[in-house]
């Protein structure tokens, strides 16, 4: 039975799997010849380096997004949407997904996303400063939902699901933490992003009236 010959998806996926195992960090071109059990320096015939491969592995985790916008929706619907096409790809390439958000991708993978939040923000009045400072705002909404969602810090290591344990906690030095310690330890987040979504969305319909009120 022959091999399936080498190419830059094989690579690409090899260091998918890497990534969701251990981390970005294990990933170097020696490893990922290893996993493939090919020679190191067949990879460069398909991937230059190792921040060529990582910005691959980003651009194909994007390429799963799997986009459902209709242009003729309400844009807090289209808005609602996106954000939740992003979060889908964190349940199948958790680890992944943050290497997506820590790289400046300029491919068409990449700028795919940008390009239909920006759309949409622009079609619903924004100027171009406010739908720059949305987009951004909930790029960072949904970076630390992932992190807390998928359990991974920014140096891809795990951390404790549990949050607050009620028995650990002084009720006379903290009585808001220790009352609330239940709510604290337990998490939907699901709810928990949708929730987000939702706030962003209406603080963002304050922020088109007071501006619309000022002219």
């Amino acid at each position: 039975m022959r091999s399936e010959p080498l190419s830059r998806a094989r690579i690409v996926a090899a260091a998918i799997d890497l990534i969701e195992r251990e981390g970005a960090d294990a990933v170097s071109m020696r490893r990922i010849a290893a996993e493939l059990g090919v020679g190191v320096m067949s990879l460069y015939n398909h991937v230059p380096n190792k921040d060529a491969l990582l910005n691959a592995v980003a651009e194909a985790v994007l390429s799963e997004i799997e986009f459902t916008d209709d242009p003729d929706a309400h844009w807090t619907d289209r808005v609602r949407a996106q954000a939740g096409a992003f979060r889908q790809i964190a349940h199948h390439h958790p680890r992944s997904t943050m290497l997506v958000v820590s790289r400046q991708l300029h491919s068409a993978a990449g700028l795919l996303p940008v390009e239909r939040a920006l759309a949409t923000l622009r079609g619903a009045g924004f100027d171009g400063p406010d739908a720059v400072r949305m987009l951004r705002m909930f790029i960072a909404f949904i970076v630390g939902s992932l992190l807390r969602e998928v359990g991974v810090t920014p140096t891809f290591a795990p951390v404790q699901t549990r949050t607050i344990k009620a028995e650990g906690v002084d009720p006379a030095l903290f009585p808001e933490v220790s009352s609330l310690a239940p709510l604290l330890d337990e998490c939907d987040h699901e709810a928990e992003f949708d929730f987000g979504v939702e706030l962003l969305i209406q603080a963002m319909h304050v922020h088109s009236g007071r501006k619309e009120g000022t002219r």
